[in-house]
């Protein structure tokens, strides 16, 4: 486990911070600002505890059971059984990132000073993320309003040494072993959290799950823009298209960012390219086709939208979502701030952009297959067309993905489904928003590696001996060069006959997934946006 110390203050934390714990396995420490701050706001939980009058969640039942006064006996078991039937989830598990980033990001709004735990929740909730224990929780359960219901209970289950979790992975291996959370626990020292007033609820009133999800999304879809600028160069030098539709001058006429960002990363790769543009001496073209000729709008506007989606990310990082909440001057009040609409919307509006971000790149694909397009390539950039096949059906399989990933792009969040006794008669639904954007963000990193392994093969087929007699092309870009010798290296094989197809494709996923693909253009390049 990497040892680097992510230290959590009140203030909230940062996406770096989440991407270190949930990814990367660093250690959470609470600073001694933290530990006073939680222990302050628990003083005020106390206080209105002992008093006669009933609070929210102190001394009430929850959601459309509040009218009921607890007595000070029950209130342990009050706190106990909502986390136990909370812990309601069904279906497949989550994926171990998201389930670390989700119990991170509860621990973040715990020690925000505001929630009303007892230091020493916020602590056994710190010890069980450094022990590596990961509770199971599944992929239903979740309507994106008053938190991520059922995925925190079954994490907040674990601290009460119950349930099933994954222990640390062992010998190298990606996964632990699944077993009762108490015996975890024990192994590691940890004593199970005893619950008192307001505790079980802090624990799962947030909306966690959805924002350590859209976190990983962010930074997944940064490194894909980047990626899909890259093979948007490549194809374009594979067409013998114009680079002049790139030129800083242009794109300064409409001042998108994002847009601006994408055409220079397009320039910086095809400098030095003896292929882009090459067309306009035998077969004279106006204009190149829009899927290549407006690559930087579209990918443009993609990266403009995540702009604004990581702003809504640092301002949910900066929050503490709970109901209700201690506010500075000690006062404890209900709210509805634990509604995940802010974090649903740019969800569903990622998922949108990344749809036609890798609709953009399969036309691209297309045209490069297709011999009345691709001027002067082989059908299907096969060897021998009609005998081989050559890259028809990996067209295919990105036509598929592309295919899926418009459904994925309806959006949850325009969805409402009323719960609770009509109590909670309006939810985000931000949590299927989350899941369905990472299936999302799978199949662009699939979509742009297709686009990748046709194009380098195109490029590679410019320089090749035809049997024609004509000279072949001048070489592409340096930084293309360096794209088609680092594939290769990574297993993502060259032009020639047909031959099992399904590992050439997976090399290529792969290649850009690792941030491959971003690295050997930038070993010529220098930094991309």
């Amino acid at each position: 486990m990497n040892m680097h110390t992510v230290v959590v203050e009140p203030s909230g934390a940062s996406a770096e911070d989440v991407l270190a714990v949930a990814r990367g396995g660093a250690r959470v420490e609470l600073s001694r600002a933290t530990l006073d701050a939680v222990a302050a706001a628990r003083g005020h939980i106390e206080d209105l505890a002992a008093k006669p009058e009933p609070v929210y969640g102190v001394s009430t039942g929850f959601g459309a059971l509040a009218v009921r006064h607890i007595s000070p006996d029950l209130r342990a078991r009050l706190q106990r059984n909502i986390v136990r039937s909370h812990a309601a989830g069904m279906g497949p598990r989550v994926e171990r990132e998201v389930v670390r980033a989700l119990m991170f990001l509860r621990l973040k709004t715990v020690c925000s000073g505001r929630t009303g735990v007892r230091p020493e929740v916020a602590l056994a909730m710190a010890d069980v993320l450094n022990a590596g224990i990961t509770p199971v929780v599944h992929e239903y359960g979740s309507l994106g309003c008053s938190g991520d219901l059922a995925p925190l209970s079954h994490c907040a289950l674990t601290l009460l040494g119950e349930g099933d979790a994954e222990g640390p992975p062992a010998d190298g291996s990606a996964e632990g072993a699944v077993r009762p959370a108490g015996e975890l626990l024990a192994e590691h020292g940890i004593a199970p959290v005893e619950l008192r007033e307001k505790e079980g609820l802090a624990l799962l009133n947030g909306t966690d799950g959805m924002l350590g999800m859209l976190v990983m999304a962010c930074a997944d879809l940064a490194r894909l823009l980047t990626s899909a600028d890259i093979t948007a160069a490549l194809t374009m030098e594979a067409l013998l298209g114009t680079d002049r539709v790139l030129a800083p001058e242009l794109h300064a006429l409409r001042p998108h960012p994002g847009q601006a960002d994408s055409a220079a990363n397009m320039l910086k790769v095809l400098a030095g390219s003896g292929l882009t543009g090459h067309h306009q001496d035998d077969a004279p073209r106006v204009q190149d086709a829009y899927s290549v000729r407006c690559a930087p709008q579209v990918a443009g506007a993609v990266r403009d939208t995540l702009t604004h989606a990581r702003t809504v990310a640092a301002r949910e990082l900066a929050a503490a979502v709970d109901n209700p909440v201690v506010l500075p001057d000690g006062r404890v009040e209900s709210n509805g701030n634990f509604h995940g609409a802010p974090v649903a919307y740019v969800l569903d509006f990622l998922a949108i952009a990344a749809a036609d971000l890798g609709s953009i790149a399969e036309r691209r694909t297309d045209r490069l297959l297709d011999k009345n397009r691709s001027h002067g390539l082989p059908p299907f950039l096969a060897q021998d067309a009609g005998v081989d096949s050559g890259l028809m059906i990996a067209q295919y399989t990105q036509a598929a993905l592309v295919s899926e990933m418009k459904r994925l792009a309806v959006p949850s969040s325009a969805d409402s489904i009323p719960s609770s006794a009509m109590q909670e008669d309006h939810v985000s639904m931000g949590w299927s928003a989350a899941r369905k954007l990472r299936t999302a963000v799978d199949n662009l990193t699939r979509i742009i590696a297709v686009e990748l392994y046709a194009a380098a093969r195109a490029v590679e087929l410019r320089g090749a001996d035809d049997g024609s007699g004509r000279a072949a092309l001048p070489d592409p870009a340096p930084a293309s060069r360096a794209v088609l010798a680092a594939a290769r290296a990574a297993g993502v094989a060259g032009a020639g006959g047909d031959r099992f197809l399904s590992p050439d494709l997976a090399a290529a996923e792969e290649f850009v997934r690792s941030g491959g693909l971003v690295a050997a253009a930038e070993s010529v390049t220098g930094p991309l946006a």
